[in-house]
């Protein structure tokens, strides 16, 4: 004989509602800490940009230009890259915060360097913010070659998100010289009539398909049809995550533009740029 089952205590009071599963609320715990280091990073100016080489696939030895990659420091120093925190602020003012910040030091970068390229993350999200947009116009007024050595790149999910949005945006501001890139082509469901609206002047591979291409016909094929597409609407394609120097020469056999990735270079907070001013400011 089982009996009656006991009644079914209700959740304790001191867990918020919605929190009584303990999955859900080490998630939430988390976001939370991820929040906080963020807007601490924000107020005590503790965001940077580090600095990854792309290379030309037919000259591995020559940069074509940047990506400035945002980091923050956490309460011990520790460089956090976006991948850990951006998930949970893209969506928030945090996010956009993070998208003005990266801007301002990318065109601080652009001023102090002349002959430098960049590009520079944003989300789709940004688009109309009004700090964002205040802090490039201080930029190029500050310095009015940097508009045309600026990219900015716009994931394939972010675009997507809002087309019509980006594509007016897009308009605006290439009569300030600005360049686009789609990141991250493929990773997401992409909407090809969207791409040939956008007309994006360059298409980032994600590394999905690039890594380890050598060995993987399947992502070869994949990644031919991306060249095919891309080389149809004049957008130069760029292969993200190489690692191994049998990728780098069967992408650059393949047609593709430029090639990023450890193979070439990690993201470095002080690239050579900076050591020769510090040289520069001690003689």
């Amino acid at each position: 004989m089982h009996g009656t089952p006991p009644p079914r205590l209700p959740p304790s009071a001191d867990i918020p509602a919605g929190m009584d599963n303990p999955l859900n609320y080490a998630v939430q715990q988390r976001d939370r800490d991820v929040l906080q280091m963020v807007a601490d990073a924000l107020r005590h100016d503790e965001v940077l940009l580090a600095y990854q080489p792309i290379v030309e696939s037919r000259r591995q030895d020559h940069i074509a230009f940047y990506e400035g990659l945002v980091r923050i420091l956490d309460a011990t120093g520790r460089e956090i890259p976006a991948a850990q925190f951006m998930p949970q602020v893209e969506d928030r003012t945090l996010g956009r915060e993070i998208d003005c910040t990266a801007l301002r030091l990318g065109l601080q970068a652009l001023a102090n360097v002349p002959g430098l390229r960049l590009s520079i993350n944003m989300s789709a999200r940004s688009i109309g913010y009004a700090k964002w947009l205040r802090v490039l116009d201080e930029g190029l007024r500050a310095d009015p070659s940097a508009g045309a050595r600026l990219i900015l790149e716009i994931t394939e999910s972010s675009a997507m998100t809002v087309p019509e949005l980006v594509r007016s945006f897009m308009a605006e501001m290439r009569r300030l010289d600005l360049a686009f890139a789609l990141d991250d082509f493929g990773a997401g469901a992409t909407a090809f009539r969207y791409l040939r609206d956008f007309r994006f002047d360059m298409v980032k591979i994600d590394r999905q398909f690039c890594h380890r291409i050598s060995t993987q016909p399947d992502n070869q094929t994949l990644v031919r049809a991306m060249v095919m597409i891309s080389e149809q609407f004049e957008m130069m394609t760029i292969a993200e995550g190489i690692e191994e120097p049998a990728d780098a020469e069967w992408l650059s056999a393949a047609g593709l533009h430029c090639l990023q990735g450890y193979h070439f270079g990690y993201p470095r907070l002080h690239p050579h740029w900076h050591q020769d001013q510090c040289e520069k400011a001690r003689a």
